[in-house]
């Protein structure tokens, strides 16, 4: 069993939010990865990184994406940065990926000020753009489909990821 669907992007590119929709769409079951392990830990991903700091996190974060991905047969969200360890990136090939892309400034609208984001804390948008800089080949790299949030309405979003995924779902 793997998940119908997976959500890659940076953060603030509608990654829950549409896959939430979509699922619902779909009749799946919808499951973010952040919030799973939010649940698992009884803490926010904030005070993960804080009290335990990011390598703590990006293992719990591999270890979760790698039971989904054998477990879990819905839409899937993933955090911003799972796709930067590679034995993830090599996992998702059992599932399509929709990357939901953005820029900069429309995802710092998005997030505000970044507080509940850790790798965004201070200056978020000149963060996003570094992030954005680092991660956007990764995205490329695992993705079946590129959609760009960036300007449209989140029901414009999610018919799209309906449509190019039909053949799939």
């Amino acid at each position: 069993m793997s998940p119908r669907l997976i959500l890659v992007g940076a953060p603030g590119s509608g990654k829950t939010t549409i896959g939430k929709l979509v699922a619902n769409h779909l009749n799946l079951e919808f499951i973010d990865v952040d919030y799973e392990i939010e649940m698992d830990e009884k803490t926010t991903i904030s005070d993960i990184f804080v009290k335990k700091g990011e390598d703590y996190f990006r293992d719990l974060e591999k270890k979760k994406i790698s039971e989904l991905l054998n477990s879990f047969a819905g839409v899937l969200s993933l955090g911003g940065g799972s796709i930067l360890d590679q034995i993830t990136r090599d996992a998702l090939a059992i599932a399509p990926v929709v990357w939901l892309k953005v820029s900069p400034g429309e995802a710092s609208s998005r997030v505000g000020m970044g507080l509940s984001r850790p790798v965004l804390m201070g200056n978020v948008r000149s963060n996003l753009v570094k992030l954005l800089e680092e991660r956007t080949p990764l995205y490329a790299e695992v993705a079946d489909w590129q959609i760009d949030t960036s300007g449209k309405s989140i029901e414009e979003v999610v018919q799209e990821v309906l449509l190019q995924t039909s053949e799939v779902n």
